[in-house]
């Protein structure tokens, strides 16, 4: 992705990093040097440092993969079937990258756990609501009653989340091939 400004070189050079190496594993040099920008200049535009750096680059890794449900959500009218293609466009998008660009929260948010009121935490919740949020949407716009559209959503998150960590880990994409047809199964279900 080509960015213009130094900011947002920064932000997104840091998304990457900790989508691919965690927060613990990403340096602020690291992220200078992948931005293409001065140590000086993450600092201008992060006085808070590396965690300031971290909650951008969650919250650009948050509206990237928003973009990439909605793409998924908006393919079909079926809400299983959107369900079950969200899966697939992960696993497709995972295996692209040689699996290495996963959830662009998992990562920090294990890393920072018992740290509720960190502002890394914050950000991944936020991130996780977010994504709860659009597939709420989706069922909601489906005509699905609000309480079981908003269960759904947060099971469709929660399992998917689980299901990219174990297709990263195994190397297939056989764990979220299998979690979106269940979660459409069970979509369908409420139908």
């Amino acid at each position: 992705m080509q960015t213009s400004s130094t900011h947002d070189r920064i932000v997104v050079a840091a998304s990457r990093l900790i989508q691919r190496q965690g927060y613990v594993g990403t340096g602020i040099k690291q992220i200078a040097k992948e931005a293409d920008a001065t140590l000086g200049s993450v600092y201008h535009f992060f006085p808070g440092g590396k965690e300031a750096v971290a909650v951008a680059a969650i919250a650009h890794g948050r509206d990237e993969f928003a973009d990439l449900l909605r793409t998924a959500l908006d393919s079909v009218d079926d809400p299983a079937e959107a369900i079950d293609a969200c899966a697939r466009l992960l696993a497709r998008e995972l295996r692209a990258s040689g699996w290495t660009d996963g959830c662009p929260v998992t990562a920090a948010a294990l890393e920072t756990l018992g740290t509720a009121d960190s502002p890394i935490q914050q950000a991944c919740a936020d991130a996780l609501r977010t994504w709860q949020n659009l597939v709420a949407d989706k069922l909601l716009g489906c005509g699905f009653p609000s309480p079981e559209a908003r269960d759904l959503a947060a099971t469709v998150i929660n399992t998917l989340e689980g299901a990219e960590v174990t297709a990263q880990v195994t190397r297939t994409q056989d764990p979220l091939l299998l979690a979106g047809r269940h979660l459409s199964r069970l979509v369908a279900s409420y139908a």
